[in-house]
């Protein structure tokens, strides 16, 4: 018996608690997430041969034009209905969904690959939509914000380098022109990526949609229903 306390006292020494402070506490909180079961998800199950890791974070649009004549959550059970209906999809088709008002939605489960209308390897992706049509309409700022916070969760949590952080177009490539125009733009000139690098490190990034493109739309993304 003694011997046997020894043995577990060496283990407990060696053994870091998971939430004692200063011991690789994450620099990134989990941002606040409305769970499947609080927007009421039906999913139906998953085969295990669609399991994977999860190594690039792909952001997409809805690629439909965003009215508020639903709320986000109703948005969320109708894709998921239809998917499984037209599309043979067991669940949503993405592991995230962020409302025009910033709230983010869970998705599929993170273990298991997405589904795409496009042709690209799915093992790895990590799909984060956000709702509208930003070759239409330009993304609230409350939205852009919970896609870079969840970004820098994901990175940080997956170990996913700066890299391997693209839009939908960049994973099939001339298949589409998702996540949007009006989104794409902070992909491509990299002010994306320094807010989300700014998050891993700490800080609070102004996120300042800027400017609408010379060539792109004008009008911000409803979200509330239009008055009257």
């Amino acid at each position: 018996m003694m011997g046997l306390s020894i043995v577990a006292a060496v283990l407990a020494w060696q053994i870091p608690a998971a939430d004692a402070p200063g011991r690789d506490a994450p620099a990134v909180p989990r941002p606040e997430i409305v769970s499947a079961s609080e927007w009421g998800s039906k999913p139906q199950e998953i085969p295990d041969s669609r399991k994977h890791s999860p190594e690039f974070v792909t952001i997409h649009h809805a690629g439909v034009t965003w009215t508020a004549k639903v709320e986000p959550e109703v948005f969320v059970r109708n894709m998921q209905s239809w998917g499984q209906r037209e599309k043979g999809w067991p669940d949503l088709p993405y592991h995230f969904l962020i409302a025009p008002d910033g709230r983010i939605f869970e998705g599929r489960p993170l273990d298991y690959e997405p589904e795409s209308n496009t042709k690209y390897p799915l093992k790895g992706n990590i799909g984060v939509e956000m709702m509208g049509d930003f070759g239409s309409q330009r993304p609230d700022p409350r939205q852009v914000a919970s896609c870079v916070k969840l970004t820098a969760w994901l990175r940080e949590r997956y170990r996913i380098d700066q890299s391997r952080v693209r839009g939908h177009k960049d994973a099939a490539s001339g298949q589409t022109s998702c996540p949007g125009k009006d989104f794409d733009r902070y992909l491509r000139d990299g002010q994306f990526h320094r807010w989300v690098q700014e998050t891993l490190d700490g800080k609070a990034p102004e996120i300042d949609p800027g400017p609408p493109l010379p060539d792109g739309p004008t009008q911000p993304i409803p979200a509330s229903p239009p008055a009257g």
